[in-house]
C-alpha cells in the first residue's frame, strides 16, 4: 500500500529548504508568513539577532475588528496593508518574502501583494 506524506510535513520539509535559501538580515528583514485553518500570522525577523521586529495577524482586535471572515483572500490583503503600515512606522522598507512553505498564490499571494502595494519592497 502507497502512503502519503501528510501535506504539513510536506509545507514544513518545503519551508525548511526555502529558510536554506535565505534569512532575514538588520538592513533586509525577513517577512515570514504563516496560515492555519482560521487565521493568518505575518512577522517580520531580524534572524541574525533572532528579533521579531513587527508582528501582524488576524488573531488581533483591531485587525479582527475590521473584517468579516479571519480566513479569506480579503483578511489576508488586509492583514498585508496593516503589517506593512507596521514596517514602514519602525523604519523598514525592504523585506525578504518567505512564504512558510505555502504555495505562492490565493490567500499568500494576496498577502504579498497588498504588502506591497502599502509600501513594502520585496
Amino acid at each position: 500500500m502507497v502512503s502519503k506524506e501528510s501535506r504539513t510535513k510536506v509545507r514544513e520539509n518545503k519551508h525548511r529548504k526555502i529558510r536554506n535559501r535565505f534569512a532575514g538580515t538588520a538592513e533586509r528583514p525577513r517577512l515570514a508568513v504563516f496560515r492555519s485553518n482560521n487565521h493568518m500570522y505575518a512577522q517580520i525577523i531580524d534572524d541574525t539577532v533572532g528579533n521579531t521586529l513587527v508582528s501582524a495577524s488576524t488573531l488581533q482586535k483591531e485587525v479582527k475588528a475590521e473584517l468579516e471572515k479571519t480566513n479569506n483572500v480579503d483578511a489576508a490583503a488586509y492583514l498585508g496593508k496593516v503589517i506593512a503600515e507596521r514596517a514602514l512606522e519602525k523604519g523598514i522598507k525592504t523585506v525578504v518574502f518567505d512564504r512558510g512553505g505555502f504555495i505562492y498564490q490565493g490567500k499568500i499571494q494576496a498577502l504579498a501583494d497588498a504588502a506591497r502595494e502599502a509600501g513594502l519592497e520585496f
